[in-house]
């Protein structure tokens, strides 16, 4: 009789200060077909479908996980990676279960994504596309880094009008900046506090 070994997870160390990106196993077939059912989702703004995402893959670089919370292994979400290895470059969709929204997963899931895709892989830049009425993913994007670059008409039309595709990119340069000096840890994407008695007078 012969046993099949189990397999080891492709993915390692992908954690982050919320949440954690895995693979995406067959248990979570419900919980992800459920997020895209949920009345209280937006498909018109987010224009991602979580199990369907996961159902193919045309790369050998493309990329699938699912998100967990780091406390309690609860799942969120999930992430769709399209790579292009010979041009260096990738794009995402993710999308937050209507229920967990609003908790910084999406901006930690984002986070520990480009980290790996850019020291891990060696990817140079990271692009996305985001519907111009989704003012919350435009911010949070803005917020980690990434840079408009062009705005494309949406050949999706509604009721006589017109919408269109904000084309934003952030390049691992940028995303990997040093940190200052004597601050570690603190990149591109980290924002000081600044209350009523900040200065820019150096402290250390």
């Amino acid at each position: 009789m012969i046993t099949r070994a189990r397999q080891a997870p492709l993915f390692t160390g992908l954690t982050g200060r919320k949440v954690r990106l895995r693979e995406v196993g067959a248990a979570d077939r419900r919980t992800l077909i459920g997020f895209d059912r949920d009345p209280g989702g937006h498909p018109r703004a987010a224009h991602y479908r979580h199990w369907a995402a996961h159902r193919t893959e045309d790369s050998h670089d493309d990329l699938q996980f699912a998100i967990e919370t780091v406390r309690g292994g609860v799942l969120v979400g999930s992430m769709s990676v399209q790579a292009d290895p010979a041009g260096a470059r990738f794009g995402y969709g993710i999308g937050i279960g209507p229920r967990h929204r609003r908790c910084g997963y999406a901006a930690d899931a984002i986070t520990v994504l480009l980290a790996f895709m850019f020291r891990e892989r060696a990817y140079l830049a990271c692009d996305v596309g985001i519907h111009g009425s989704n003012f919350a993913s435009l911010t949070l994007h803005a917020g980690l880094g990434f840079r408009e670059r062009d705005r494309v008409l949406d050949p999706d039309l509604s009721r006589g009008s017109f919408t269109f595709m904000v084309e934003m990119s952030v390049t691992a340069d940028t995303f990997t900046e040093p940190p200052l000096p004597g601050r570690p840890g603190r990149g591109r994407h980290w924002r000081p506090t600044r209350g009523r008695h900040w200065s820019n007078t150096p402290l250390f």
